[in-house]
Parts: structure tokens; sequence; C-alpha cells
């Protein structure tokens, strides 16, 4: 454990050595959001080959750079690409970020992904609000010996979610007439995408979208004491009735096509923070 702490410290070191800003909010952009930064007014870039123990992201699309800036007002650090368990990562390696955000000061999380809809009212494209998660990959990042100075021991999970940052993005969403709802997300390990019969089992359960990511992040959000936003673009509809076959091609252009309207949101949320006491 000692190993981890020295390797936030490192990480910590590294950033503040670049950027002198005091971040509030860490934006974690996911599969196909990439390149959602034009709502940053950039300050500072640096690729995480460059920051001490980060992984690298090796899945397309995720570009691999942290970017430090400004939104309105509200000082923010971007992730353009993010780690996943099926790439062969740790949940400790996953999670990292959060630990480094939080060690400079970030109190606030907005953790976006790309999905598939299970819910049939849902429509592509439309961005989900996350309510709460199934955290069905078999692991936790608080596995192990637990950092006392991170967190507690057992963190209560019954508001993973931050009720006010939902309501706002929600409203912030139907007021600019971007398609929004709310709902579950059921996290998997992946890589290999639903069976006919999961589909029907995970909405059983109570599955309103399901991905390969958020859920980690968000533990370990909840476990440092910051708020979470969770946003997932729906990039496809599954239906264990009539399945079709969702490309990473598929993927990519819808979230490409839903890009200006996911920045325009982001912007307004952040914005909104300082509403917040």
């Amino acid at each position: 454990m000692d190993e981890c702490i020295a390797c936030v410290d490192n990480a910590v070191s590294h950033i503040r050595s670049a950027w002198s800003g005091q971040p509030r909010v860490l934006v974690m952009a996911g599969t196909g959001l990439s390149d959602c930064a034009g709502f940053v007014a950039e300050e500072v870039s640096l690729l995480y080959k460059e920051i001490p123990g980060f992984p690298l992201a090796t899945v397309e699309s995720h570009k691999g750079r942290l970017l430090c800036g400004d939104v309105s007002g509200t000082k923010v650090l971007v992730m353009q690409g993010r780690f996943h368990l099926y790439e062969g990562y740790s949940p400790w390696e996953v999670t990292l970020p959060i630990r480094v955000a939080r060690a400079l000061g970030a109190d606030t999380l907005v953790v976006t992904n790309a999905s598939g809809g299970l819910n049939p009212t849902f429509k592509e494209g439309s961005v989900m609000v996350i309510r709460d998660h199934l955290n069905l990959t078999g692991e936790n990042p608080l596995a192990g010996p637990n950092v006392d100075a991170w967190g507690l021991r057992f963190p209560a999970m019954i508001h993973a979610y931050d009720t006010f940052l939902a309501d706002t993005a929600l409203a912030e969403a139907s007021n600019m007439g971007i398609p929004v709802c709310d709902g579950v997300y059921a996290g998997l390990k992946g890589p290999s995408l639903e069976t006919p019969a999961e589909m029907r089992w995970l909405k059983t359960i109570g599955a309103d979208s399901v991905g390969f990511s958020t859920v980690m992040e968000t533990i370990a959000a909840n476990h440092a004491g910051m708020k979470t936003l969770g946003l997932s673009m729906i990039t496809n509809i599954n239906d264990p009735d009539n399945p079709e076959e969702a490309t990473v091609e598929k993927v990519l252009a819808t979230a490409e096509k839903a890009m200006p309207g996911f920045e325009r949101l982001l912007r307004q949320v952040i914005g909104k923070l300082g509403d917040r006491a």
C-alpha cells in the first residue's frame, strides 16, 4: 500500500510542476468522447505516458491525454481516455486518476461513457443521467488494505451519484433540447458484448443501460468523498428479440454526432457548481 501512496504522490508532484491550478472537477471522457474538450479553456496538456505511474490508454479513440484548464471560472482536469479492467488493468490502476485528482483538490467527478441502451424507451444519441449502478464486474477498487487518509473502510453507496448534479444535468439538457433520460447503469468487465440472454437478464434486474466502465471510478470517488455525476451516451439499443451487432465504428459515429450537445451540457453543469455551497 505504501507503493500506491507513493504512486499518487509522484503523479501529483508531476502535475503540480506543470500546472499551478487548483482543480475542483475531474471529467473522465469515455469511448468516442475523448475529443470532448471544446468546453475547456486549456492551460496545460500532459500525455499519460509523461505522468509517473499512469497506465496507458490502449482503446481506439482514447487519446491518452490529461487536459488542465478552466470552465466558467472553475478549474478542471479532463481525461481524454480512461482505463478499463478488460485491458488487463487492476481496479487500483483503473482508479488511480481518482486518487490523483482528489489529492490535487478536486471534489467532484463527472464520469462519462458510451453504453448500450436496454430500456426500450431510450433512443440512440440520447444522454442517460446515471441515477445508480450495478457492479457486475466481480471487482472492487477498495479490496485489500484501506488507506484511512483516503476514506472509510466501508463507505456507503446509497448516494453513489449525487442528486443535485443529476437533477441539474437533466434540467439543463432538457432546456437545451438535448435528448435526455435517466436510469441505472450496469457495469460489466467486458470486453465481449452481451448475449441476448444476458440482455434479458440485465433488464430483469433493473438495468437501463450497460457498459464496461464507470463503476470502479464511482466507487473510488465515493470512498474519497467526491460528488459524482454520471453521464452515459446511449450509442446503440440492445433488443434481445431483435439483436443487432454493435460495432466500434457505429459507437464512434453516434458519439461524434452527439458531441456538440454533450460539450454544451458539460459546460452548463460545471458552470452551475458555483450555485452549490
